[in-house]
């Protein structure tokens, strides 16, 4: 069988449940000599007020703006929006512009949903690179915003440790974390000195924890080549870093599983340290004001690390009118939507021209720091259409792992299935 009837074969397995409803939809591109050409619009954030009245905005401004294009939205609940794209792919009804999620970028472009978006070079000047969707050199997605992850805990909490407060320039050392939380244990004032937020699920395991893989001098796979993840996610340092996890929940620093709201736990005085992302920022400094401090994630030997890349627009393959998706991507793409869809969602903009008009982002701001750390230590999730089956296994491997498990063992097994996976799809090559 071919890698690419396997890649028709897995679309139309999961497109079968949504043919019916795909059957009334008009998607990519239409119109005839007498009117504006229909360029169709898809978007996740159906269930997301906010974010989906600046996106009718945009289309509406650009509706305006000229007479030779007309985008109509429209507007998918998230949990099904995926099943809808590839769906529609299958049935090859793809709309002209829709949204991705950042780490799905390389899959779709090897599945052939999604083509480079083709627009200049200098579009992308002063935007963060985590923002953008680069897959071969080529520019397949950009995105408006982006989070960030972060330590957040009270200046008077370390300060009754002795404790210094790190900056960007000078994160706490492995041993400098587990004095701190040896020294915030002993007050016996939390229940747990540190909230890694161990009782999420799916995504954020591999966006939360595998960041600190990479501080330790791991992967989830070996970036030269994405051919295997043999001596990355099983090597000494791999190893290094799964005895660190473990040895958090051994001594009493984290919770195996922690609660269903960290920050909540957080605010409510059962930790002293919250890792999360710039979304529990307000939570976070409304319950404690100027005693909230942001810091940066440990260092576990190669720099702090964090994930990055979100929600990103790109264009399908199957668009007919790619003159006008990217006339209405080049639109989108202005500061001023820039800052309201940051705005809007309460996320970091993604574009150093809108950052600079908005108050908190611009130098010196309350949430500068965030932006400080998505340019200095965002690290991609890895750039291959082998991710969503490897976070999967990563995903598995580390609750394993939190659990007690031999961490050589389940290493190893990921390693292998991983390995597996690239090799019955052909590398993955384009």
């Amino acid at each position: 069988m071919s890698r690419h009837t396997v890649r028709r074969l897995a679309a139309a397995s999961v497109a079968a449940c949504s043919l019916v409803a795909l059957t009334a939809c008009s998607s990519g591109s239409s119109g005839g000599s007498d009117g504006p050409t229909t360029i169709a619009l898809w978007t996740h954030n159906g269930g997301n007020d906010a974010e989906l009245a600046v996106n009718q905005q945009i289309v509406d401004d650009f509706n305006a703006s000229q007479s030779d294009y007309r985008v109509e939205l429209e507007a998918f609940p998230q949990a099904s929006y995926n099943d809808a794209v590839v769906a529609a792919a299958s049935a090859r009804k793809l709309p002209c512009v829709l949204d991705i999620d950042a780490p799905n970028v390389p899959n779709w472009a090897w599945a052939g949903y999604i083509q480079p978006l083709g627009l200049p070079d200098d579009e992308f000047d002063g935007q963060l690179p985590s923002t953008i969707g680069e897959v071969d050199g080529d520019v397949y997605a950009f995105g408006h915003y982006d989070v960030a992850l972060a330590f957040f805990t009270r200046t008077s909490a370390l300060e009754a440790v002795g404790a210094r407060v790190p900056t960007p320039e000078d994160p706490w050392t492995r041993d400098e974390l587990e004095t701190v939380l040896d020294d915030l244990q002993a007050t016996g004032q939390y229940d747990y000195p540190l909230d890694l937020g161990t009782g999420g699920t799916g995504e954020w395991i591999t966006y939360a924890y595998s960041p600190f893989l990479q501080s330790a001098g791991g992967d989830l796979v070996d970036r030269d080549g994405y051919t295997t993840a043999d001596g990355v996610l099983n090597g000494d340092a791999a190893l290094d870093w799964a005895g660190w996890m473990q040895g958090l929940v051994a001594d009493g620093h984290i919770a195996a599983r922690s609660g269903e709201d960290a920050t909540a736990d957080f605010v409510n005085g059962k930790s002293a340290i919250l890792y999360s992302g710039s979304w529990a920022y307000d939570t976070v400094t409304d319950a404690f004001g100027e005693d909230a401090v942001v810091i940066p994630p440990v260092d576990l030997g190669e720099g702090p690390t964090i994930g990055g890349g979100s929600w990103q627009w790109a264009m399908s393959a199957q668009c007919e009118d790619v003159d006008g998706a990217r006339a209405y991507l080049e639109f989108s793409h202005q500061a001023e939507y820039v800052q309201a869809l940051a705005e809007a969602t309460g996320t970091i903009p993604a574009t150093d021209e809108a950052a600079a008009a908005m108050t908190d982002y611009a130098a010196g701001g309350a949430k500068e720091v965030f932006r400080t750390f998505s340019q200095d230590y965002a690290v991609v999730r890895p750039v291959t259409p082998a991710y969503p089956y490897i976070t999967s296994v990563f995903q598995k491997a580390t609750q394993d792992i939190l659990s007690g498990g031999d961490p050589a063992t389940i290493l190893d097994k990921a390693v292998s299935d991983i390995d597996n996976d690239i090799a019955q799809n052909g590398d993955y090559a384009f």
